[in-house]
């Protein structure tokens, strides 16, 4: 598989300082974080992260007790302008590509990145490649 980024996802309790320890664990350990993303259940949510080195933001992470995971998701640069986000959305619709989630930032060049989890990942990266689209690995954010 290639042209994926490697995402880190943790559980954790929906409350006040939580955000700070995930940010001074991975300070401490120099690892960056180029984007994140949060989604609240309650008591609980879901704190996903792209970071320059996944592997060792999971072992840190893991071993300071949270619940982590990692998953690859998509990443693609899109044009930071009105109706680049209307342009990849019809693309993913014609390729028939489920996005399960998403979230976008701005990245180098002032291009946009948009992060996407997909229902079939193997198939997506397919069709988009197909079409030009350009697709991001980690060491292409950083």
């Amino acid at each position: 598989m290639t042209k994926t980024i490697k995402q880190i996802s943790l559980f954790s309790e929906n409350k006040p300082g939580r955000l700070a320890k995930i940010a001074d664990v991975l300070g401490k350990e120099k690892i960056n974080i180029r984007a994140f993303t949060i989604a609240e259940s309650g008591d609980f949510g879901i704190v996903r992260l792209v970071v320059d080195h996944p592997e060792q933001a999971h072992d840190v992470l893991k071993k300071e007790g949270f619940t982590v995971s990692e998953t690859d998701v998509i990443g693609v640069e899109i044009n930071d302008e009105p109706g680049s986000m209307k342009d990849v959305a019809e693309l993913f619709a014609e390729g028939s590509i489920n996005i399960d989630y998403a979230y976008a930032f701005i990245g180098r060049n002032q291009k946009a990145v948009l992060i996407a989890r997909v229902s079939d990942l193997e198939s997506a990266l397919d069709f988009l490649k197909s079409k030009g689209v350009s697709l991001l690995e980690i060491n292409d954010l950083l």
